[in-house]
Parts: structure tokens; C-alpha cells; sequence
């Protein structure tokens, strides 16, 4: 190990946000280092990634343990014996149980495709538009026991367009994940985030600032006074 902070990662399938999360671990600057991924699915093409790049990989049959119980423990002990510290979940679709969410509170973390609280769950991008919200975006939080739920390590905002399809939304804040994702973990990992009566606190936080993220105002609809998106 370098001194950096070692973490596992979850998936169930491509891991896309895993592989942002190597992606930035290639840095010897960066302070976390992915040491396991996990997978509850054997052919999870994320398997392959992160086996490629030189990390443990680990099959867990989520159905063959027999209970989510055997399922957690078996991935504990692997997470353990891994020496991992901190736990992120990318793309792992299954629910986990409160014993296991306690069992690494405040070292769980989760990336969510919305601003949380709105729109926990699945479904996130249609229900985005169903709502016509002009701003979406993506979540990084510790994981509670309720699912979508917990202190909020940072987010990012998206535009939402007219002509959006949840398709065109959806890549777009993917896009927006795989830089939220290495951003938070880099905060978490080098100590600067630590949870606070269910708040994030950020240390060396920048001072307060608005950024806005909106589609482009034609020139006869410029909005009359600071522009919108300014820094302030």
C-alpha cells in the first residue's frame, strides 16, 4: 500500500462509475485506492474491467448464499480481508440489510442518478420528466437503511431539455457521475468530509458559491441583470 485509503467497490454490472473511480485512483496523488471490486453477478463485464487493471475480484452468488444475511457476510469478510476501509456501491442493484448498512455506517457510499431527496428509487430520468423539473442531476451519499437515504456528500446539476428522452437525460448525467463519483470519494478518503449529526461537513470548504446549470437563452431572452450560472 502507498498510505492511501483502500476501498472496495460493489457492482452488478458494468461499472461504469467503478471504472471513473480506477480511472482517478491511477493518480498516485489521489488518496483512495481500489483494492476489491465485488459482484453479485459472475459475468458482470465490471469483473473484467477491474481485473484488467490489476484489482481483486470477488463473485459473491447473492442467490447461492442462501440468505442476504450469508451474502453479507461472505462480502464483509471479503471487503475485510481485502483491507478495505471504505465501501462504494456502483451500479449494485440489490437492497442491503440493516445489519450491513450499520456494520459499515459512515464508510458506505452510494451514487444515485438525481438531486436527492427527489426521486429516490429506480426509474429516476422518467420520473424527471414526468415531473418536468428543469435541472437533474446525480447524488453521493453514506448509505442508510433506508434506501436513497442519508448524508450528502456532494451533487452535481444537469439540464434538463425540452426534447429530453430519458435516454438523452440519462447520458447526460452519467456523464455527470463519473466526476461526482471520484470527486466525493477523494473528500471521504482524505478526511475532509466526516458526517455530523446526519450532515456532510466539508472541511476547507470553499466559500458559498451558485452554480447553475440551464439551457442556453437565445439573445432576445437573455435574462435582464447577473447573468445566470455567475459565481457569487
Amino acid at each position: 500500500m502507498s498510505g492511501r485509503v483502500p476501498v472496495a467497490v460493489m457492482i452488478s454490472g458494468r461499472g461504469s462509475n467503478m471504472a471513473a473511480l480506477i480511472e482517478a485512483s491511477r493518480d498516485p496523488a489521489y488518496p483512495a485506492e481500489i483494492v476489491l471490486v465485488i459482484s453479485n453477478k459472475e459475468t458482470a463485464p465490471g469483473l473484467e474491467t477491474a481485473a484488467a487493471a490489476g484489482i481483486a475480484t470477488a463473485f459473491i452468488d447473492y442467490r447461492g448464499s442462501g440468505s442476504r444475511a450469508a451474502f453479507e457476510e461472505a462480502a464483509s469478510a471479503a471487503i475485510e480481508q481485502a483491507g478495505a476501509h471504505y465501501v462504494c456501491l456502483a451500479g449494485f442493484m440489490r437492497l442491503l440489510t440493516p445489519a450491513f448498512v450499520d456494520r459499515w455506517r459512515d464508510r458506505l457510499i452510494n451514487i444515485h442518478p438525481s438531486l436527492l431527496p427527489a426521486f429516490p428509487g429506480l426509474h429516476t430520468h422518467e420520473r424527471a420528466l414526468e415531473a418536468g423539473v428543469r435541472i437533474a442531476g446525480c447524488t453521493v451519499h453514506f448509505v442508510r437503511a433506508e434506501m436513497d437515504h442519508g448524508p450528502i456528500i456532494a451533487q452535481a446539476a444537469v439540464p434538463v431539455l425540452s426534447r429530453d428522452t430519458p435516454q438523452t437525460l440519462g447520458a447526460r448525467v452519467l456523464a455527470a457521475e463519473h466526476k461526482l463519483y471520484p470527486l466525493a470519494l477523494a473528500l471521504v478518503a482524505s478526511g475532509r468530509a466526516r458526517v455530523l449529526a446526519e450532515r456532510v461537513l466539508i472541511d476547507d470548504e470553499p466559500c458559498a458559491q451558485v452554480v447553475l446549470s440551464v439551457p442556453p437563452f437565445p439573445a432576445t431572452l437573455a435574462p435582464v441583470g447577473d447573468e445566470l450560472g455567475k459565481t457569487v
